[in-house]
């Protein structure tokens, strides 16, 4: 019982903090002079459309267990952002909540600048439906000139079904499509991106017998986040990369992919051909 009480004295200090952090002349409130900074109360529960009484028992540490649904409008409310929002639902719930797919292909700068740095090593940043926003020179050389491509078309399944190229660069390209296939599933459920997801699926059903055939096989790869590839470049002939996946801190729309070099062979072959005219 003690935690439990705890717990809601926590969600209530938390949200006394963010109501006090908002401006409310311009959320459209009157500006007069207010005893302590931010929201009142009930212009808070006027915003989340629930009841001002109701709003300040959760302040007070009395309200209950609130839902999912009145902590996520309590959240727009309080115009959370999506780290604070989640923490309010560890708070008022303790679990996360449901995830929720928001397309943004632009990435930062400095992430630029990180996938720069890895050079000879090929890097790309791709989305959880596998849209590739960001990729250094490397992987220009070694994997796909991305660059040349129309932004929808910047999709690793596209390339994996779609491109000639795939086929010739893989030794086993069943292997690696049904592999690639299945860790796809499990990035898009993770993700929320159901309907994001679905007409690309449409698409590559309708343009290749072989992904409709894997598609239907329902199968699912996980975890993918280490392995080694070992590819047929068109210049170079025999490569092979430590294959990494990690999530991008702040982003979990995002995933940064390295081909790490298996060889300091490798990787100076891969030196040279950049360096090259």
């Amino acid at each position: 019982m003690a935690e439990r009480l705890s717990t809601e004295n926590r969600l209530g200090s938390y949200l006394r903090d963010r109501r006090a952090k908002l401006d409310p002349a311009a959320l459209g409130f009157p500006a007069e002079r207010r005893r302590t900074a931010g929201l009142r109360r009930e212009e808070v529960a006027s915003r989340a459309n629930i009841s001002p009484t109701w709003y300040t028992w959760l302040e007070q540490g009395r309200g209950g267990a609130p839902s999912a649904d009145v902590l996520d409008r309590i959240a727009r409310a309080l115009m959370l952002t999506d780290v604070e929002r989640e923490h309010l639902f560890l708070l008022g719930l303790g679990r996360p909540p449901e995830v929720r797919y928001r397309k943004n292909n632009g990435v930062t700068p400095r992430l630029q600048r990180v996938l720069d740095a890895l050079e000879p090593s090929p890097a790309v940043i791709r989305t959880a439906i596998w849209d590739v926003v960001a990729w250094n020179r490397a992987a220009t050389a070694m994997l796909m000139d991305y660059g040349s491509l129309p932004p929808e078309e910047r999709n690793i399944l596209r390339f994996i079904f779609l491109d000639p190229r795939a086929r010739a660069s893989q030794y086993d390209w069943e292997s690696v499509a049904r592999f690639a296939l299945g860790a796809f599933r499990v990035d898009a459920a993770r993700a929320g991106a159901a309907a994001e997801v679905e007409p690309l699926v449409d698409e590559l059903c309708r343009l290749s017998p072989e992904f409709r055939a894997m598609w239907r096989d329902n199968e699912v790869r996980g975890p993918h986040g280490e392995t080694v590839k070992h590819i047929r470049h068109a210049i170079l002939g025999p490569l092979a990369f430590e294959y990494s996946a990690f999530s991008v801190d702040g982003r979990t729309d995002l995933s940064m992919v390295v081909y790490n070099p298996a060889t300091p062979e490798d990787a100076e072959r891969i030196r040279s051909l950049m360096q090259a005219p």
